[in-house]
């Protein structure tokens, strides 16, 4: 019987420095140090500071992640890092680090797509049977993906603009809260009344499993302003108010947008049909309660898996290099860090394409 494969994971795509150790589906480490206190006065991430810092963390990391697997580097398969997308400055930083360890170890380079890390995450954790409907919803990209393999994704629809995260975190902005927005903006609509400000849910009206979540955003901040103009400034029970409102609409063209995937996803006919949802807004418990019902309505099985995999860490970037190395899959120093990273590479752009290629 083959041993199963033990890599290191890096990420450093966005605002968090991970490492991890996996062996196969066994998550022996898992290292994850935040950049919030840094870009907390700025109202998001500064991506010159988010480099600055991953330099300054990755070795920090990598250490710290090895010493809780209680393994040495002379222990390892292979280096998995994250390749793209993402902020290039810091997605270089992982890159150049993964280089120096493989170079100076012999072990191979496993470049990993941000993205495919957060869609396999279902199978490092449960092990899911492909193909699986996977809702990709975090801070950066929104898009429903039918995973039939490692490197197999098929993209059905998705954001033609904002993604969730980036709507959550700007309406945390509009409405004088905290950063990040999202755990902002849920925490305040517990206590809001949903119904009391009218927010549309764009593309209800339209075929297709495709979404759009700049209006709501212009929606938020023309009724914010209605409020402000009336009373002067917002009180604690209009943030949370206008904050049930809009996690509501959002929550709402989700769900709607979900049941037009699965089916498209049941026509497959799959043995054993699974939605699955990764990605930092899928901690957003209002969302991950309407998928639950969905799902149950649909005859169809529903996989979150724990939020600590599912905003950014660097287990789901080690596991999805396991997947890529046991098929062959190797990569060199020539490997490159990249900004945009499509895992449909035969879907049209959604979000328009210049020269480094389509963003999503």
């Amino acid at each position: 019987m083959t041993a199963p494969l033990t890599l290191l994971g890096i990420e450093s795509s966005c605002d968090d420095t991970a490492a991890a150790v996996v062996r196969g589906t066994q998550v022996l480490a898992s290292v994850v140090a935040g950049q919030t206190d840094l870009h907390a006065a700025f109202g998001g991430v500064v991506p010159e500071i988010a480099a600055r810092a991953h330099v300054e963390k990755l070795d920090l990391c990598v250490e710290e992640a090895l010493a809780q697997s209680g393994l040495s580097l002379a222990d390892l398969d292979g280096i998995a890092v994250t390749a793209g997308p993402g902020l290039i400055g810091g997605v270089l930083s992982g890159v150049m680090c993964a280089k120096g360890l493989a170079a100076a170890t012999g072990l191979p380079l496993i470049g990993v797509n941000h993205l495919a890390g957060h869609a396999l995450t279902p199978r490092l954790t449960d092990q899911v049977a492909y193909p699986y409907l996977m809702l990709l919803v975090s801070g950066g990209h929104c898009q429903f993906l039918i995973v039939s393999g490692h490197d197999d994704f098929t993209r059905i629809g998705g954001t033609i603009d904002d993604a969730p995260g980036e709507a959550f975190d700007k309406s945390a902005r509009l409405l004088g809260l905290p950063q990040p927005g999202g755990p902002s903006v849920e925490a305040a609509a517990k206590t809001g009344d949903p119904k009391r400000f009218s927010f549309p849910r764009p593309l209800l009206n339209q075929p297709g499993c495709d979404m759009s979540f700049s209006g709501l955003k212009t929606a938020l901040l023309r009724a914010r302003d209605d409020v402000v103009a009336d009373k002067g400034g917002l009180t604690p029970a209009d943030q949370a108010d206008l904050s049930a409102g809009f996690q509501a609409a959002i929550t709402d063209v989700l769900i709607e947008k979900t049941r037009r995937a699965l089916a498209l996803y049941l026509e497959r006919a799959p043995a054993t049909p699974t939605l699955a949802v990764a990605g930092g807004v899928a901690a957003n418990g209002a969302i991950r309660d309407g998928l639950t019902g969905l799902c149950a309505a649909q005859g169809v099985a529903f996989l979150a898996p724990p939020l600590r995999l599912c905003t950014d860490n660097a287990a789901m970037i080690a596991y999805a290099g396991i997947e890529q190395m046991a098929a062959g899959a190797r990569d060199d120093m020539t490997l490159s860090a990249r900004p945009r990273w499509p895992l449909d590479k035969d879907a049209a752009p959604m979000l328009g394409s210049g020269k480094k290629g389509a963003k999503a």
